[in-house]
């Protein structure tokens, strides 16, 4: 049987609040918030122009979701400490139980795959500089298509660039559109809840399997095939 493990990156493998250390340096107890607006905006800003066809690189996204968070915030950055931010961004480090993981999923005969929304220079660099770009097979990305996730276009895309047999190829995700998404076009999705807090959308629609960690990945994944 052949299993394709689709891996998101921002969020999933790789921890985008790593930036707050250098926010807190400059904005101090409101780094926090203000990271979490900035990411909520990224991808309010992928969905939006998605809907409106009218696509850009996720960088785009994530420079003027900055853009936006300093207008929320009223915080003045100077062009270099905004450069100095983008810069940390496309350096994000990842989740302890990502390499663990992924060292333990090597040992199967799973396929695995970065799949994201960045364009795919962007990702190489980050899955690289994160010590983790070994693990995966390839990287396919959104760029090839010109729209984002949660687009069904996006994972039939993966589905035809991976050759997997989409009864069989899995999203691992932490955020709640995506696994929808994925699940809505066929696939099957792993949420991985890393925080109680983090409401799952109730669309009717649930994941396959959720876990807190990507350290129980693998085992829930044999479990899923053994029953």
């Amino acid at each position: 049987m052949k299993i394709t493990l689709a891996f998101d990156v921002y969020g999933t493998l790789l921890n985008t609040h790593g930036v707050v250390m250098a926010l807190e340096e400059l904005i101090g107890n409101q780094a926090q918030t203000f990271s979490q607006t900035w990411r909520d905006k990224q991808l309010e800003y992928s969905f939006r122009r998605g809907l409106m066809q009218s696509y850009d690189v996720f960088p785009v996204c994530i420079s003027d979701a900055l853009d936006y968070s300093c207008l929320h915030y009223k915080t003045s950055f100077t062009e270099v400490e905004k450069n100095e931010l983008l810069y940390i961004y496309s350096r994000l480090p990842a989740f302890d139980d990502a390499i663990t993981s992924l060292q333990e999923l090597r040992k199967t005969d799973n396929h695995l795959y970065a799949f994201s929304n960045g364009p795919r220079v962007t990702v190489e660099e980050l899955l690289s500089t994160a010590n983790i770009r070994e693990y995966f097979l390839e990287i396919v990305s959104v760029d090839s298509i010109k729209t984002f996730k949660p687009s069904p276009d996006v994972y039939d895309h993966f589905v035809r660039t991976s050759n997997a047999e989409k009864e069989n190829a899995w999203l691992i995700s932490s955020n709640p559109f995506d696994v929808i998404g994925a699940i809505s076009a066929g696939m099957k999705a792993v949420w991985v809840q890393r925080s109680k807090e983090v409401i799952f959308d109730p669309w009717g629609v649930e994941p396959t399997i959720t876990i807190n960690s990507l350290l129980k990945l693998r085992k829930k994944i044999e479990e899923y095939y053994s029953n």
